[in-house]
């Protein structure tokens, strides 16, 4: 499917957290309460819909073992968008170990996105991811991000290039002519 932009996002935290069960929960729309440990990166990909644009979000799953971290840091150059995943104790509530609040301010400190999401009841893992995108489409829109250099991790999809060759044709095509009719 042609798509407009690709965002090349990372997920980042610790061994056990839950990043394969985020990923799932977005590509595949379903829970694995059971899932091996990731060894190495493993790899998702599905397509959103932003400004009425096609944008294909290309999701490496990183592994949180001390042993992978040479592997893993190798995924972080490229990247246009990287979520950081922590465990507040497994959905329970009663025995939360990471105050909401914590979370909320050391984002504010490095100037995050703050989303505290469940990958067992879906519940804002779609926001998550899509939120994200937004906020890197916005950046292009403004001009923030240079499209033409990869390794902000956007790249321009054949959807955008046949969008773009068609306007600068038809474009020119008024000048030449000296306009319609």
């Amino acid at each position: 499917m042609a798509y407009a932009y690709l965002f090349k996002y990372i997920i980042i935290g610790d061994t056990g957290v839950g990043k394969s069960c985020l990923l799932l929960q977005f590509t595949d729309k379903r829970f694995q309460p059971v899932h091996d440990l990731t060894i190495g990166v493993e790899f998702g990909a599905r397509m959103i819909t932003i400004d009425g644009k096609q944008i294909k979000l290309q999701i490496w799953d990183t592994a949180g073992q001390e042993s992978f971290r040479s592997i893993t840091r190798s995924y972080y150059r490229g990247a246009a968008g990287a979520l950081l995943v922590y465990d507040i104790t497994s959905d329970l509530e009663s025995r939360r170990e990471v105050k909401k609040e914590e979370g909320e301010a050391f984002a504010r400190e490095h100037g995050l996105i703050f989303m505290e999401t469940s990958a067992k009841t879906a519940s804002n893992v779609e926001e998550a991811f899509i939120n994200t995108a937004k906020e890197i489409y916005e950046k292009i829109q403004e001009g923030v991000f240079d499209i033409n250099n990869e390794a902000n991790g956007i790249k321009i999809g054949p959807q955008h290039a046949a969008t773009n060759a068609s306007l600068a044709g038809n474009q020119g095509g008024q000048q030449a002519g000296g306009g319609c009719c």
